[in-house]
């Protein structure tokens, strides 16, 4: 890496952490309810919340007109509202927030010359990518606010969770281009396989997370090793549609998946430990598989405190969800670093 592209590698990777706290908030969102708090998206003034009882009253008044206070939380206090309305607010201002950082230095540099032609079309994809994110994002809680929908519809919820993790991996891996030498880079097909075969398998188990988020699927069987006294389930459902909605079927392909990654990961350890140059490699090659045990012990934790929850309440359950997705981002971005460590390094580092 050259001196140049250093301080946007650097400007990359605060924009990775800045992405994970966005997710993180979008999880806490959706652990309280809060998504469909704010019933309008002003890009400029809503950035300010309500100032003063007045300001919060009307928006108040704009929330009880949602059908998820008239239908679920009619006996909310305006505390309550204000307590939800905070976790929305805060979810929008920090996207709000990364897109001054990535638009400011983005022209500082510009000015400073610090891009080559090679760096162009990552960017125009990252702004693009992110305004597509943002959009979806607002599609999805519009869609919320009339008819009976008492929560956002659980395949949008996957879906904005999807585009989250895509933008997430995607300027992860534009950072590892300004930072990785080819020196750093292990040449071994095999791993490099194996790693886009947990990842493949890792965004659909992902996907499924989201879907087990947003029908609030583990207290339909708060049971483990079995899922309800079955290991495996009776009218389990296959069908594109049934996996959307089914809780069960939903339960039963994301504990699958989980128990296959692991084995993946294990042979994949296992396959690295026969590499002994690279010491950039060496020295990381433990942290996929240290994450998903983590992320299994999380998940168990997870199903079987469920019956604790308290509705609008935080609790251990909200506690132990919310690092079950931090575990999750991490050890998706462990991998995308294994990739990165196991190919061949792109133009842009040149």
């Amino acid at each position: 890496m050259n001196r140049s592209s250093k301080p946007v590698a650097i400007w990359l990777i605060i924009g990775v952490i800045m992405l994970v706290v966005q997710i993180l908030l979008g999880g806490i969102t959706r652990l309280t309810g809060s998504g469909l708090s704010i019933t309008e998206w002003n890009v400029i003034t809503g950035t300010l919340p309500p100032l003063n009882a007045q300001q919060w009253m009307i928006e108040f008044d704009k929330y009880k007109q949602t059908p998820q206070f008239q239908f679920l939380n009619f006996d909310f206090t305006l505390n309550d509202f204000k307590f939800i309305f905070f976790w929305e607010w805060l979810h929008r201002f920090w996207a709000r927030f990364m897109g001054f950082v990535f638009i400011v230095p983005f022209f500082v540099f510009l000015f400073q010359k610090r891009f080559n032609s090679t760096m162009v079309k990552p960017f125009i994809a990252l702004f693009l990518f992110g305004a597509l994110q943002g959009a979806v994002g607002w599609i999805m809680v519009a869609s919320g606010l009339t008819g009976d929908a008492l929560y956002v519809k659980p395949v949008k919820l996957a879906l904005h969770f999807i585009f989250a993790i895509g933008l997430l991996c995607y300027t992860f891996w534009f950072a590892l281009q300004l930072l990785i030498s080819e020196k750093q880079i292990v040449i071994n097909s095999l791993l490099r396989k194996l790693t886009l075969i947990i990842l493949l398998i890792l965004s659909i188990q992902l996907i499924f997370g989201a879907l087990m988020a947003g029908h609030k699927a583990a207290t339909a069987a708060p049971t483990w090793p079995n899922i309800n006294g079955y290991f495996i389930p009776e009218n389990l459902s296959f069908g594109l549609a049934e996996l959307m909605e089914d809780k069960i079927s939903i339960h039963f392909i994301h504990r699958t998946l989980a128990y296959l990654i692991f084995i993946l990961v294990a042979v994949w350890t296992s396959q690295s430990y026969r590499i002994k140059e690279n010491l950039l490699f060496t020295k990381t090659r433990f942290i996929p598989l240290l994450l998903v045990i983590i992320q299994l012990g999380l998940g168990i934790f997870c199903v079987i405190v469920s019956p604790q929850i308290i509705p609008n309440r935080w609790g251990v359950f909200e506690w132990v969800a919310q690092l079950h997705q931090l575990m999750a981002i991490l050890f998706l971005l462990s991998l995308v670093w294994m990739l990165f460590l196991t190919s061949k390094i792109s133009p842009t580092t040149k």
